[in-house]
């Protein structure tokens, strides 16, 4: 007998082209009807068609936001899927394939599942999809009810007819999966959430996308790159709604002199790429840094160098955005944790660009930007919209000399005064010089609003015991799975430290990071955060657990690696 009391894990696996992804955002639709908690990401290939593809939908009893890799129930809808997946198949897997699809491999729990003959039954071989979520539905044993109403709106412009084939398939697999639940005792007692309309279903492009629209966001000009694109498409689609100027610009180097542009002359402007596309504004971003011209810079974050793995995930960017430019200046780097954060840190990322005249670095990676889960409407903070402009007079220098570093922004056609600025050093008039002493407080000025940018810097987020003689740190999409990796240990002697901005710290972190083991756990080669921690606040990292394969780190891996740490 199977039995799934707290938690399933399902995993869709097929050839890009095959809807692999279709599958999984019709099932977490469902299941979010059905009431449950519901966590879906999905790792794909670089390629239109062919490779494999694989989404995994975590059922749970409580919310859970992280990447398993245990496998529940396989559906591979080609051979290639249960190759490409065998390493996370254990020995209580149940696979849902076609019988030639496993030839000569050692499966214990085969289902043979009839998807093609199925969806020629239902009318075409497109539909096997659509077959698919009806046999994980009657395996869970759900009712078709939420998945049809789905299936009429989504087929609707397509006409009766294939509303009517595509529910023929999804009874199929329904009665199919039901029939095999009874058959092999399989029993799944997960008991739903108690959801309200208050809950949304969003993915973190969606997120981000929320975020900027709330933070007053009214220009974007950016160049296509996965898994940055996202942010790019989310306004584009919304830009009348939100009177947003979208420009999809011809490269990089244009997508960011043009966010420049038109920050210059007033708009709220961001750019979003990853780190190749990156690569080439940094020119761009030494602009902003002489110029005091505010902008957000979100990284979408993917395996390096070059090319790399484009629809892989990493947290490799850190340095990246941290040096980037020529010269020395100003800058923050944020990286949000959670959907609900990513909403929030937008909006102060805007906030911050506009008071402090400075580059914001929003940095996610292509796990964040593609899982998708529930958060509640109630918890998504509206932040005031900051503006920092002002009525320019006759004797208005765009650069004058303050006290806290921070000149009147004006911008061009609001008052009496001109608007001048240069690449080149300038004095507070905006006029290039060569002048050693003015050139001095020039550099001091860019630099002196760090300090005033530390002390309103975010804290890092604790979570496990209060008291614990090893902290585990972690920043970015890593929080889910620290999170839930320290649930399952159950140490008194470990707790977790979540940041979600990494640049600058503020200087009161060294009295939360007062355990005798620090321990840094990051998606990359070399520690970036770790040595980041090391130079700014002086912690002595005494481990590093990284993972730079283009995956993301699984609850198992995390607790195995502490586990590990413990014995030793």
């Amino acid at each position: 007998m199977h039995h799934y009391a707290d938690e399933i894990s399902i995993v869709f696996g097929g050839a890009a082209g095959q809807g692999v992804q279709t599958i999984a955002d019709a099932l977490v639709k469902v299941l979010k009807r059905n009431g449950y908690y519901v966590f879906a990401c999905t790792e794909f290939m670089s390629r239109i068609r062919g490779g494999s593809n694989s989404t995994e939908v975590r059922i749970t009893g409580k919310e859970r936001k992280a990447y398993v890799r245990g496998i529940d129930v396989l559906v591979a809808l080609n051979a290639e899927a249960v190759d490409h997946l065998e390493e996370r198949i254990g020995e209580a897997t149940l696979v849902f394939a076609e019988k030639d699809h496993v030839e000569g491999k050692e499966i214990k729990n085969f289902i043979d599942t009839p998807f093609a003959a199925f969806a020629k039954q239902a009318g075409s071989p497109v539909f096997s999809n659509t077959v698919a979520v009806g046999v994980v539905l009657g395996l869970l044993g759900i009712s078709l009810d939420a998945f049809l109403a789905y299936l009429s709106v989504q087929f609707a412009s397509k006409g009766e007819e294939v509303v009517a084939k595509n529910v023929k398939a999804a009874k199929l697999g329904h009665d199919f999966g039901t029939e095999t639940a009874a058959r092999n005792r399989i029993q799944v007692t997960i008991k739903p959430a108690d959801t309200s309309p208050d809950e949304l279903l969003i993915d973190g492009n969606t997120a981000l996308g929320i975020g900027t629209v709330a933070a007053g966001c009214s220009f974007i000009s950016s160049y296509p790159m996965s898994p940055g694109t996202g942010l790019l498409t989310f306004l584009a689609r919304r830009a009348d709604d939100f009177d947003i100027i979208v420009d999809q610009a011809e490269d990089e180097i244009s997508a960011i002199n043009a966010a420049l542009g038109a920050s210059y002359a007033g708009a709220r402007a961001i750019v979003s790429t990853s780190g190749g596309g990156f690569a080439l504004m940094e020119e761009g971003i030494s602009l902003a840094g002489v110029t005091e011209v505010p902008v957000v810079v979100h990284i979408g974050q993917r395996p390096g160098p070059a090319t790399g793995l484009p629809t892989r995930t990493e947290q490799g960017d850190l340095n990246l955005s941290l040096y980037a430019g020529h010269g020395d200046f100003s800058r923050v780097i944020l990286a949000p944790g959670s959907f609900v954060q990513a909403i929030e840190l937008v909006q102060r990322a805007f906030n911050l660009a506009d008071k402090y005249q400075t580059t914001v670095f929003v940095l996610t990676d292509q796990f964040f930007l593609d899982s998708v889960a529930s958060v509640m409407k109630s918890e998504i903070v509206r932040l005031p919209v900051e503006r920092h402009i002002i009525r320019t007079d006759r004797d208005y220098k765009r650069y004058r000399l303050t006290k806290n570093g921070l000149s009147p922004r004006g911008v061009p056609g609001y008052g009496d005064g001109i608007v001048k600025t240069d690449s080149h050093e300038h004095d507070e008039s905006g006029h290039l010089t060569e002048n050693f002493g003015v050139r001095r407080k020039m550099v001091h000025k860019r630099l002196q609003r760090l300090e005033q940018l530390s002390r309103e810097a975010l804290l890092p987020e604790r979570f496990g015991p209060a008291k614990a003689g090893s902290l585990v740190i972690c920043w970015g999409s890593n929080r889910g799975v620290l999170e839930e990796a320290l649930e399952r240990l159950k140490r008194k002697d470990l707790a977790g430290l979540h940041f979600s901005q990494l640049y600058p710290l503020s200087p009161e972190i060294s009295g939360m990071l007062d355990a005798k083991n620090v321990i840094v756990l990051e998606n990359n080669a070399t520690g970036q955060f770790a040595d980041l921690l090391n130079r700014d606040a002086g912690v002595r990292v005494s481990r590093k657990i990284l993972k730079a394969t283009g995956e993301p780190f699984s609850v198992e891996e995390v607790v195995e690696a502490l586990q590990e740490r413990q014995h030793e």
